[in-house]
């Protein structure tokens, strides 16, 4: 028999059976779209955290007080209880060193903002003027603080803060209060939304001195610190935590972070778990697979009279091993297309309805899904075209 007539002759009998074929198609497509959507989704966490990661700033060390190894998170710096506070002082020492570019002191706090007949609750960050180059922050007006006005009441609003206190645009030059004080606005950001769990859009940044102030506290919440060469990350992060040794009478109570050891730590988290959801989807295609194997199995005793006649007009068992091969691998196609399809579709969705997720399926992923389906199905039809072959063709006829 040649392969076109086997092909078509296999083919006529999948569509003889409608129903059958169709839940077999089902459920291979079920698996393969379980593969595309899940590993979108894990991909997609993935690169919405890395990009998250990357607005932070590069080359990027962050110093916390309190030591991460003895309590697990940071409660002494939740608390203001650290064993010694990280101070301005500090920070002035560490952007001493060699290695570092710049650095921003941070103090983040709440306050009520008063203005123009308007009264809210506000988040306010207490900083200097380095934090925009450091967090890649852009001011759509005005300008925020210098070296020779670090001490000065000014603020710099957040784009819908501006927008909700002053809507006729009509922003620098305003005073405003910020819990007992006046500032002079001198600038505003540009939009930029949510990054890292709050929203800059909602916030106001004051000079470092007037926060600690109107927070009532001389400890810093982070210090931030931009390196001037990435090569020398792991030398700065050590000399950083040397000098905090040495200002701290030898006590090692900071926590020192490199950005990028951060980033690669939840890159590793998160591809883990695209490969671990991967896994478990691959699982129904296994279970699909073993679907095909029964539903063959069944069939080959159903058509035991339909092999007889083949077999005795004298058609090689292998030609019959052959043409339930091939209608598994049919199947198998058919389930791995339209699982292909709905996956896709099912990622657009979620792109749909989370934009910000870049639920993007990788490459890998689509071609494991099919190869695993295909795979799957033409393993799963060994068995019932192997006992087809198998059939005494006198007995085959018998149970006619």
């Amino acid at each position: 028999m040649r392969l076109q007539d086997l092909l078509r002759f296999s083919l006529k009998t999948i569509t003889s059976y409608p129903a059958r074929s169709f839940l077999i198609i089902l459920a291979m497509a079920l698996g393969v779209a379980a593969v595309i959507i899940l590993t979108a989704l894990g991909d997609g966490a993935r690169q919405y955290v890395v990009n998250e990661f990357s607005s932070i700033g590069t080359n990027l060390i962050i110093v916390l007080p309190g030591r991460s190894e003895t309590a697990g998170s940071f409660p002494g710096a939740v608390m203001g209880q650290t064993s010694r506070d990280l101070t301005l002082d500090d920070a002035h020492w560490v952007g001493r060193l060699p290695q570092v570019r710049r650095y921003a002191p941070l103090n983040v706090g709440v306050a009520e903002l008063s203005a123009a007949g308007k009264l809210r609750e506000v988040t306010l960050m207490g900083t200097t003027a380095d934090i925009f180059p450091i967090r890649h922050m852009k001011l759509s007006q005005g300008k925020f603080l210098s070296s020779a006005d670090e001490s000065s009441a000014q603020i710099v609003l957040g784009a819908k803060i501006a927008q909700e206190f002053f809507p006729d645009g009509n922003v620098l030059g305003q005073r405003v209060r910020l819990s007992d004080r006046r500032f002079l606005v001198t600038g505003v950001m540009a939009e930029q939304g949510e990054s890292m769990g709050y929203n800059s859009d909602e916030l106001v940044i004051i000079p470092i001195q007037h926060a600690q102030t109107l927070l009532n506290t001389n400890s810093l919440f982070r210090l931030l610190i931009e390196i001037r060469h990435h090569g020398e990350i792991d030398n700065a992060r050590e000399a950083i935590r040397q000098t905090l040794i040495r200002r701290h009478d030898g006590e090692d109570d900071v926590t020192v972070i490199a950005h990028d050891a951060v980033l690669a730590t939840f890159e590793r988290i998160l591809r883990a778990l695209t490969l671990g959801v991967a896994g478990i989807a691959v699982i129904s295609l296994a279970v699909a697979g073993i679907l095909v194997m029964n539903v063959m199995l069944v069939s080959v005793s159903q058509r035991t009279a339909e092999i007889g006649l083949l077999k005795a007009i004298g058609t090689p068992a292998a030609v019959i091993r052959y043409i339930f091969l091939a209608e598994a691998v049919w199947l198998s196609l058919a389930g791995a297309l339209a699982g292909f399809i709905l996956g896709q579709a099912g990622s657009w969705a979620l792109r749909l309805a989370y934009p910000l997720l870049p639920a993007w399926p990788p490459l890998w992923a689509n071609f494991a899904g099919v190869g695993v389906a295909v795979l799957a199905g033409v393993l799963a039809g060994l068995l019932p075209a192997i006992r087809a072959a198998k059939l005494d063709p006198v007995d085959a006829l018998g149970k006619r």
